[in-house]
């Protein structure tokens, strides 16, 4: 190993672990700002009044060539290629029966059906700490990372699954206005620059993600899965919840999650707070 990627994996460790204290109070303060698109690592918004000032007032504007951040974060990833290793807590929540619900409804009035599901997702882990991984499809994947989310990342990631399902209606007496699914994990994926010299992401790969992804597969509309890996980080009272063995392709041994449904949530609480 390089004494370059050396130092890279040591600067991202540090970065995913505990953050640049300049672009920590950042992400914070534009947090607040209510405009999207943004940039995913620092926060700052691309448009409208945020936008404005970000370009006056700190110099960020949208990257031309990578528009999911901005340009001096985009910057930053290509001069520190690599990643490291890091336990964070991963959510990820699909729309259940996207493809039978498309049917019903003409290509525009899906669109828009699911740029209102992107929307609510994105304020609901923008205001829980999460990093938007991806929007992509019928699912939003929502990386909580502890430079980002805190040391209860896990915590965290919990709390906004659950907002996750009450921003979908899944507490309406009429039923939600798009029925979701939602998986949670905690593990230590690779997260880093992923890419080639010309096209790069930010992003975190690896079986923890995959064991996010199917358990998000698996869950059913209005439930939340939570490995138990996760309910133990964020020191999760179970009693009273249901639990299941789940047999995931490609893995050897099953995996216990704890159902978790937002009627429900009152039997769910972190011992921490």
């Amino acid at each position: 190993m390089s004494r370059e990627t050396t130092n890279n994996e040591a600067l991202w460790r540090h970065v995913l672990l505990e953050g640049l204290p300049r672009e920590r109070r950042l992400r914070r303060l534009m947090g607040h700002v209510p405009a999207d698109p943004r940039c995913r690592m620092c926060n700052v918004p691309f448009h409208g009044v945020g936008g404005t000032v970000a370009r006056l007032f700190i110099n960020k504007r949208q990257s031309l060539t990578n528009p999911v951040f901005c340009d001096a974060c985009e910057q930053f990833a290509r001069a520190h290629p690599g990643g490291a290793e890091v336990e964070i807590s991963m959510l990820f929540a699909d729309v259940r029966g996207s493809t039978a619900i498309a049917e019903t409804m003409s290509p525009t009035k899906f669109s828009l059906l699911m740029n209102r599901f992107y929307a609510a997702a994105a304020h609901v882990l923008v205001n829980t700490g999460a990093w938007i991984d991806k929007l992509v499809g019928d699912e939003i994947i929502g990386l909580y990372i502890p430079s980002f989310a805190g040391p209860d990342h896990a915590g965290q990631a919990l709390k906004g699954a659950k907002e996750l399902l009450r921003a979908t209606g899944h507490t309406d007496d009429k039923g939600p206005w798009l029925p979701v699914g939602v998986g949670v994990h905690t593990g230590s994926p690779f997260m880093g620059v992923v890419g080639s010299a010309h096209v790069t992401a930010v992003t975190a790969i690896g079986d923890p993600m995959n064991t996010t992804a199917r358990l998000a597969a698996l869950a059913a509309p209005g439930e939340i899965l939570v490995s138990e890996a996760a309910s133990n980080a964020a020191r999760a009272d179970t009693k009273g919840l249901e639990a299941r063995d789940l047999e995931l392709k490609g893995r050897t041994e099953s995996i216990r999650v704890h159902v978790m449904r937002v009627v429900e949530s009152t039997a769910l609480h972190n011992r921490s707070h």
